[in-house]
């Protein structure tokens, strides 16, 4: 797909060339944040085989790249793992954190909605981790996602409870027809 680029960034299918950068910038989200409960960074090797399972059922997995270097990524993925679901697809966006605030999330899920619609896909899920997360929070709202519900204190990190917020989008028709 030919990339887009915006204020220095250009989005584009990620390769496996990238998985050393995801890592990097996952690892951080990991060790640093709480958008993932994840409390051990996943390494190199286990990052390129989630890639690999993903883009060998053609879900979209895009990173951001500005000045040659990957500033972000994002990738759509199932939602749950039960047939009835297959229309669905949660969304993942993560930035480098020297790269926040700088509407590089936003460009990353503008454009992961954008190649989910001709798929197939009718509803992407936001599932976020903390509701304190209030910037990503903010993209999702911003492109379209209405706010579902909040599971309270369903984590543990950082030696205190977090909540996970349901965001959802309809995606191309959504649920006015059938798939």
């Amino acid at each position: 797909m030919p990339a887009s680029a915006t204020n220095q960034v250009q989005i584009r299918s990620a390769e496996p060339r990238d998985v050393a950068a995801i890592a990097r910038i996952y690892a951080h989200a990991v060790l640093h944040g709480t958008a993932t409960f994840e409390i051990e960074p996943p390494d190199e090797a286990e990052m390129a085989r989630r890639m690999q399972a993903l883009l060998s059922k053609s879900f979209p997995y895009l990173v951001a790249e500005r000045d040659g270097a990957v500033s972000g990524y994002a990738y759509a993925g199932p939602y749950r793992d039960r047939r009835a679901y297959d229309w669905s697809v949660e969304d993942t966006v993560y930035v480098a954190p020297e790269f926040h605030r700088r509407g590089i999330g936003r460009l990353l899920l503008t454009r992961l909605i954008a190649e989910a619609e001709p798929r197939g896909f009718r509803q992407m899920i936001g599932v976020i981790g903390d509701s304190a997360n209030t910037a990503s929070v903010g993209v999702h709202a911003a492109v379209g996602f209405r706010l579902i519900g909040t599971f309270q204190a369903v984590g543990f990190k950082f030696g205190r409870w977090l909540d996970t917020v349901l965001m959802q989008r309809p995606l191309g028709e959504g649920d006015s027809t059938t798939p």
